[in-house]
Parts: C-alpha cells; structure tokens; sequence
C-alpha cells in the first residue's frame, strides 16, 4: 500500500519557486525586486521631461493694415474711398468687446470711411453718467436718436420728414442680437434717444421669415401670457427676475 500512495502523491503538482528569465540579467532582476523601474523606462522619462524645456516659438502676427486693420494681404483700402466722407451727423459705435476681435469686424471699415470727429468707437458693456459724461450728454440731446429695432422704434425716414429738429447725432450699437439687448437694456443712457429703425433691417427680417426663418417669442411673452413651457425656478434670485419680466420690467 505504501508505494501505491507514493506513486499518487508523485503525480500530484509540486510548488516551485518562479525560474527566472534566461534573457533577464542580475542587474534588471534586481531592479524588479527592488521595485524600480528599468534603465530604458528611465530614459524615455528624461526625455519627455527635456521637451518641457525647449524654447516655445511664438507665431508671429501678420502684418495689418493700419488704415482699415486687416491683414496687409487681404486689405480693402483699394476698395474705401480714397478721402473721408463729408457727413452733417455724428456716429457713436457702442461695441461689444467680443466684436473686437472678430476677423470680419466692419467698425474700423466704418471709420476709415468717415471722419475721426465724425465717428467715434466705444468699446464696453456698461456705461454711465459717472464714468462717461460725454457720451450722457449725447443721449440727452434731443436732436439724437439711436438704431435700435425695440417695439418704440420708427423709421427713420420718417422721422426725418415728420421732425423738425434734423438729427445731429446716431448711436449704433455693434453686436449680436442678444448683445445688443443686454447693451441697450442694462444701460438707462440709451434708453433716453428716440430709437429709430431702418428699413432695410425691417426688408431683411421679412426676406428671412418669407424663406424659412421662424419668429422666436420672447421669454417675455410667453410669461405674459401663460405659454412658458417649463416649470418656475425655486431659486428666489431667478423667481424674481421672472417677476420683473411678467410686470414689464426692463431688468
């Protein structure tokens, strides 16, 4: 019986300990023991931590028209007129200061093309009495008017024929659409001229809505009048400001 149970236990599996590698050397074993890591993986670390250290080469700007500040390749000065244009009415350009570095940006065309007292830039947001009193005192002049297509706007050509006072000065508001809401709402200033709409702007909406474009109606309408999809905010910042919209309240 007892080499019958030699001869099993002899076919059973025996634990050994894990040869080592024939390619791996004592030095590389060590290092695995060890816990370190190779001499190549070293290596590779040193050089990506080398690229950090290289010089960065910084693009260099093209050149630019100092007339109409477009690329000296792509200029349009050949396009301008070659003199100012003599104008009677004096232009105020309120842009937002993401228009300013836009690529088609058509203000300093506009500026090329007119006189420097006739045509002033203003880049900004917000605007005060406090901080510009010249552009305040615009505002407050009866002889000026601003392009804004708000629901008190008229044309301007008939503004003209029906006013007696010719106007002397034009604030145009450079922007997107909501832009140029956020600009003409959030500052009381220009909400003292009398708005004034083109009649070209009004050709170009009614093209759009002819071709496909669909009128969006306002947050405030739809609260004013009940068709406001989504459920009120608990939020008592926003519950208040959609307050202020269902009473007409310019926030």
């Amino acid at each position: 019986m007892e080499p019958q149970e030699e001869a099993r236990t002899a076919r059973d599996p025996v634990a050994r300990p894990p040869a080592s590698s024939p390619s791996q050397t004592p030095h590389e074993e060590e290092h695995r023991e060890g816990g370190t890591a190779p001499l190549g993986e070293e290596a590779d670390g040193a050089s990506a931590d080398g690229l950090w250290q290289l010089p960065v080469e910084r693009a260099e700007r093209r050149p630019e028209c100092s007339r109409c500040s477009r690329p000296q390749k792509v200029c349009l000065c050949p396009f301008l007129p070659l003199h100012p244009l003599h104008i009677s009415t004096h232009l105020y350009v309120i842009q937002h200061p993401a228009e300013e570095s836009k690529v088609l940006r058509t203000v300093p065309l506009l500026a090329a093309c007119l006189p420097q007292d006739k045509c002033k830039v203003k880049i900004g947001r917000r605007f005060s009495e406090e901080r510009d009193p010249e552009l305040s005192d615009v505002c407050r002049r009866s002889g000026t008017l601003i392009l804004y297509p708000g629901d008190e706007a008229a044309n301007l050509e008939e503004f003209i024929l029906d006013s007696p006072v010719y106007p002397s000065t034009i604030i145009i508001i450079d922007g997107t659409w909501s832009q140029a809401k956020d600009i003409f709402y959030k500052n009381s200033l220009f909400r003292l001229p009398k708005q004034t709409l083109l009649r070209p702007l009004q050709a170009l909406c009614s093209f759009q809505l002819q071709h496909g474009a669909q009128i969006r109606l306002s947050k405030e309408y739809l609260l004013k009048n009940g068709l406001y999809p989504k459920p009120m905010p608990k939020n008592k910042r926003k519950l208040r400001k959609m307050e202020l919209l269902m009473n007409s309240v310019k926030i």
